[in-house]
């Protein structure tokens, strides 16, 4: 059973556009790329699909001298036994990092066949592209797939309604309290079970932790699997470490000498920088903040880490410590404050959720925000914009005067408008500055289950932020 994924209706208008260029797919191995291009074919008249991992007798349709796509498109023909007609045909070159030539082609298929449509896959994608200097600029296009959002998991399990009535929800219309409590159980489960495709399927049909947890060791052993074939030299050893430190320091500073094996600083950065590519963390780099883009005042030597998928890193942090029965059964029966406030998995189910409900077209990148005087703990969570402005977003579940940070922020960057994620239910309130001549904090409460709805909460906002404005 195919479950409907957020990058589908970006895949339809890509397939729909009358000028398309040949479509990269790039994400983590087993996010659901083959599946989700598989859905799309059933838009077309045919389709054929290569896997080059599983079919290497393709390979050498592309390793010549000279690329002519159409004869490489007669010869995949002919072994297929399937017509290819472009505006009838979609084919999918599956696993193409096992092919780097097949990449090279896309370029081709852009210029002599740009009729036909052609989409691209694979895992370890960065590594080679890294290899291809002239790889085709301006004429290939790319999207980028990551695993399963809270929204494709309501779907997943037949929870349409509750979505809809969760969308329909405002800071002037929270959600019924049962409504809220139900949606704040099924994202206890989420974190448990994670976004994996397979994971997510198994969840479904069994309601079984313990079956969703071997399909995640599954996927982690996999991952393992695939150390020694990345492209540049690396001690496979060292990648795992680093990737088992990333599940155990997640959302904190990321310290290189936390990493088991007394491995060099360099050489711990450059497995996160492969692990990066992979797909399988992502940093949220440190920013000052002061203005727009952020990525202007980005610091590299102050990153956070978070692993793709919650679920993931459970079973990694089970692997590394060999217990987390205390972490599950909190993140199962802890009150929401102590589920948000304790530990980093609110905070990084923040993260992934901000991160997947943006544009795949684009590679995007994360910040924080942290206070970097000696011995100071100031951070906010998440730095984002709103109205050409910084917006801060802090994952907490605390007091207004719990929020010391997120007003700290304020004051120093004249920001009126903040974000709180949490699991409450959808709310506001003004928060008046004691610090700063009573200037007025606005603050918009975006439950933890509701980030696809970030939008909507912002647009409640009364007034842009804005360093003239001083009190309502």
């Amino acid at each position: 059973m195919y479950y409907p994924r957020f990058i589908d209706s970006y895949l339809s208008e890509w397939a729909s556009r009358k000028m398309h260029k040949p479509l990269l797919l790039r994400g983590a191995r087993q996010v659901g790329k083959s599946t989700a291009v598989r859905h799309l074919a059933e838009n077309f008249e045919s389709y054929v699909e290569i896997n080059f991992e599983k079919q290497a007798s393709y390979i050498p349709l592309f390793q010549v001298k000279d690329i002519d796509v159409r004869a490489i498109v007669s010869q995949i023909s002919a072994m297929a036994g399937k017509r290819i007609e472009p505006g009838k045909t979609l084919l999918f070159l599956d696993e193409v990092q096992a092919c780097p030539e097949a990449i090279m082609s896309l370029w081709f298929f852009k210029e002599d066949l740009p009729d036909l449509h052609v989409v691209a896959a694979g895992s370890l994608l960065e590594f080679v592209l890294e290899d291809l200097s002239s790889f085709g600029v301006g004429r290939i296009h790319s999207m980028f797939m990551f695993p399963m959002t809270f929204d494709e998991f309501l779907i997943a399990n037949g929870e349409q309604l509750l979505m809809e009535a969760r969308n329909g929800a405002s800071s002037s219309q929270p959600l019924p309290q049962p409504l809220h409590e139900k949606l704040v159980s099924l994202l206890r489960t989420f974190m448990l079970v994670g976004g994996m495709p397979e994971a997510v399927a198994k969840w479904v049909e069994t309601h079984d932790y313990l079956a969703c947890q071997e399909v995640q060791d599954d996927i982690v052993v996999t991952y393992e699997d695939d150390f020694p074939k990345y492209r540049k030299k690396i001690d496979p050893i060292l990648l795992r470490n680093t990737m088992r430190s990333a599940a155990v320091q997640a959302t904190k500073k990321f310290v290189y000498s936390a990493v088991e094996g007394n491995y060099k600083a360099a050489e711990v950065k450059k497995a996160l920088d492969m692990l990066t590519k992979a797909g399988i963390v992502i940093p949220v780099t440190h920013s000052d903040g002061n203005g727009l883009p952020l990525g202007s005042e980005a610091d590299k030597s102050y990153q956070k880490m978070l692993l793709l998928d919650t679920g993931l890193m459970l079973r990694l942090l089970n692997m590394t410590t060999g217990d987390i029965s205390e972490l599950t059964a909190r993140i199962l029966t802890s009150s929401v404050t102590e589920l948000v406030n304790k530990g980093p998995m609110a905070e990084m189910l923040a993260g992934l959720e901000l991160l997947h409900y943006r544009t795949p077209n684009i590679r995007h990148e994360m910040y924080y925000w942290q206070r970097q005087a000696k011995n100071s703990q100031a951070e906010v969570d998440y730095l984002s914009s709103y109205r050409q402005t910084v917006l801060p977003i802090e994952v907490k579940a605390e007091t207004q005067g719990g929020m010391k940070s997120l007003w700290m922020f304020m004051r120093e960057k004249k920001l009126v408008n903040a974000i709180r994620s949490s699991l409450e239910n959808f709310g506001a309130f003004d928060y008046v500055d004691p610090e700063a001549d009573g200037a007025v904090r606005h603050v918009q409460i975006c439950p933890l289950y509701a980030i696809s709805q970030m939008e909507g909460v912002l647009k409640a906002f009364p007034l842009p932020n804005s360093a003239d404005v001083k009190q309502l």
